[in-house]
């Protein structure tokens, strides 16, 4: 089961609605919907909500430290708390999922990622869930580091959004442990083809 949901981002306005910050979007949600207040805590380097769902005590992290030392303000909490590495979620934004996607997985690489390279090397272990929202790829590797730190277009916010707010119905089963649950509800979406071009009137 669940005890620690991270969302990763940078802090301030200028990376606010950056790709980057999906999962501080995720979090943001989560704890609208637990009525939930993330409050700047510096002995974990983050914003900290904690709360109770049906008698279970919950933990929202949004590290403060930048992505690349994600790793410092998720450790912290989570050896204070006796929090094991699989109780943790780790949302983040992902390259190789469209918007309009997530993808659940347990363990594995960090793909380069640099706020899971920090996470692993911090707990020492790669055995954590995380959560891929997708933002697409800008199709050229030399062009990540630009992509992830620019706005989506429009329509692409809208899919995330859409993406996150589907997701959060998995909040229930990942509580609860129910992990193939959970996965099946972040999976079985399949955003709408595009429409097809309207021929040209002759």
């Amino acid at each position: 089961m669940i005890k620690l949901f991270v969302g990763l981002g940078n802090p301030g306005p200028e990376y606010e609605a950056t790709r980057h910050n999906a999962g501080f979007w995720w979090v943001d949600a989560l704890a609208r919907e637990l009525k939930a207040n993330l409050v700047a805590d510096r002995g974990y380097h983050g914003l900290v909500a904690r709360t109770n769902v049906h008698g279970q005590v919950v933990w929202l992290l949004e590290p403060q430290t930048f992505m690349n030392l994600s790793g410092k303000s998720v450790a912290a909490l989570a050896r204070f708390y006796k929090i094991a590495p699989e109780e943790i979620l780790v949302a983040h934004d992902e390259l190789d999922v469209v918007p309009g996607q997530a993808k659940l997985k347990f363990g594995g690489s960090h793909a380069g990622h640099n706020g899971l390279r920090d996470i692993h090397a911090q707990l020492g272990t790669d055995d954590y869930w995380r959560l891929r929202i997708g933002i697409g790829h800008p199709g050229v590797k030399s062009e990540v580091t630009n992509w992830v730190l620019k706005r989506p277009a429009p329509e692409q916010r809208t899919a995330i959004e859409e993406c996150v707010a589907r997701t959060l119905k998995a909040v229930p089963a990942l509580l609860a442990g129910e992990m193939d649950k959970a996965t099946l509800i972040v999976h079985t979406h399949k955003p709408p083809r595009p429409k097809p071009p309207r021929p040209e009137e002759p």
